[in-house]
């Protein structure tokens, strides 16, 4: 009964070795790094916040779009 429970276990141990050997290895789940953060400003006219690269300044304005800074533009009197 013994070498019974000893083969069994033997299968077992070289099964799971085998199973964790040929399965694909999980990816871990990285951090965002500092230098993938993108600043980010606040729309003059509505108030939206978008990355800074995808923006338009005007003066100290930042703008989400042509059209809120032209908008903002006549609303002031340009």
């Amino acid at each position: 009964m013994s070498r019974l429970l000893f083969w069994i276990a033997l299968f077992v141990l070289a099964w799971w070795l085998w199973r964790r050997a040929t399965r694909p290895s999980r990816p871990t789940p990285q951090e965002p790094r500092e230098e993938e953060t993108v600043p980010m400003v606040r729309c003059a006219q509505c108030g939206v916040h978008v990355p800074r690269s995808n923006a338009l300044q005007d003066e100290q304005n930042w703008y989400c779009s042509r059209a809120h800074l032209e908008q903002d533009r006549t609303d002031r009197g340009r």
